[in-house]
């Protein structure tokens, strides 16, 4: 087996492929173009982009180039796959403000210098702006069954559910497949690297490929990833886990990868880091504590920074082990004011935006999961008053892993 497939199983990557003997021979012959779409919904990617941004990593380190196709024409349409509603339209200011922060973002993870594999940056709002409706049906329109369109699962599951389903969000996938078209003749790319809902669009890309061009192309996806407890990777109660420092800082960041559960360690060591896989056999019966300490350490230095990934291991062995307020900590300010206004415990947890709802915070208070400066708090009626504050800090705990250092101006 080529050596880049053997890795991207390896690392638990592959789901499908639409040729993998051919594309083995391929990738053990030359060195090729391959692609991943990010739609510019968000400023900011999270991790549950992660998995394809390791991918596209793994390319270059066998010496292929990726291709990172920034969806501004697509997002103004919106992927319909996995979800049960048409996605907000954004207006083009906000999609371009994104598409330029993704692409900040993804320049973090990847090598930009060696011009054989540095990433090549499109945006297919280039060639999907001026389409011609009349001549895009007639040309390439033509190879697209409704029959067959109807049998994928974007579309599929919101027929099933009764759901509504837009004609501009069906069309989706054809544009879609056009960009692999585009891409194809364009750039030479002959390979787009997908997640596993996006099977139906990458195969209607290759077949596209196939009946206009009498081109050979290929398609490869990754698995749905879900932590151990079920839920989707990258879910928290407190919201997305953002790629971006500006939306969730370094620490927080060290932190998620930290409190991995147990069962998924050596799974995200794989997924998530660029350890050689014979070296991760070598340590997999290590203390499990020491693994997620590695594991945290590799994911924010590879985002944010070798310093950055040693000053979150450093704050969290000084929060955890000797009580202080730890200078890394994510924070907020508040006002000498908001204390004249008899400022609650309820009303700084809900500034804390660690817990969205007041009966929540109310049931974590009577669980004794709440703490200021160590002290359980046990009156949801408790007054912040400015005799809490150590230097004008405070630090916040919201059960054993959430920390907030909560400053007085």
């Amino acid at each position: 087996m080529n050596k880049f497939l053997k890795e991207f199983k390896d690392r638990g990557f592959f789901y499908q492929c639409t040729n993998e003997e051919d594309l083995s021979k391929l990738l053990d012959r030359k060195k090729i173009k391959a692609y991943i779409g990010f739609d510019c919904t968000a400023e900011s990617l999270h991790v549950g982009s992660l998995l394809q941004i390791m991918c596209l990593k793994l390319l270059q380190n066998h010496g292929h180039q990726p291709i990172v196709l920034l969806g501004g024409g697509t997002t103004r349409i919106g992927d319909p796959s996995g979800k049960d509603k048409t996605r907000k339209i954004l207006s083009e200011k906000d999609i371009e403000k994104n598409s330029k922060n993704i692409k900040k973002i993804l320049k973090k993870f990847l090598e930009t210098k060696n011009k054989k594999i540095k990433p090549i940056f499109v945006d297919n709002f280039v060639w999907l702006k001026n389409l011609n409706y009349i001549s895009f049906l007639r040309d390439i329109g033509k190879h697209f069954t409704i029959n067959k369109m109807l049998t994928f699962d974007s579309v599929k599951t919101r027929l099933d559910r009764e759901q509504s389903l837009s004609y501009m969000e069906f069309n989706y996938m054809i544009l879609q497949a056009y960009d692999f078209l585009e891409l194809n003749q364009k750039q030479n790319c002959i390979l787009q690297i997908g997640g596993s809902d996006q099977w139906g669009n990458i195969v209607n890309g290759v077949e596209l490929i196939k009946r206009y061009s009498n081109k050979q192309s290929y398609g490869l996806t990754t698995p749905l990833i879900t932590v151990a407890s079920g839920t989707k990777m990258g879910k928290t109660e407190s919201g997305a886990i953002w790629l971006d420092k500006k939306f969730l800082s370094a620490y927080e960041y060290w932190q998620f990868w930290r409190n991995t559960d147990d069962r998924d360690v050596l799974k995200f060591l794989k997924f998530f880091t660029d350890i050689k896989i014979e070296e991760i056999e070598k340590i997999k019966d290590k203390d499990i504590n020491d693994l997620k300490i590695l594991l945290a350490n590799k994911t924010t230095s590879m985002l944010h920074g070798n310093k950055e990934a040693k000053n979150s291991e450093k704050t969290a062995k000084e929060t955890f082990q000797k009580n202080s307020l730890g200078q890394n900590l994510p924070s907020i300010k508040i006002s000498k004011d908001s204390l004249k206004n008899s400022l609650n415990i309820i009303e700084l947890v809900m500034l804390s935006k660690f817990v969205n709802s007041k009966s929540e915070i109310r049931r974590l208070i009577n669980g004794n999961a709440i703490k200021i400066n160590n002290q359980v708090i046990t009156d949801d009626k408790f007054l912040i008053e400015q005799s809490l504050f150590i230097d004008s800090y405070l630090r916040l705990s919201i059960g054993k892993k959430k920390h907030l250092r909560v400053e007085l101006n």
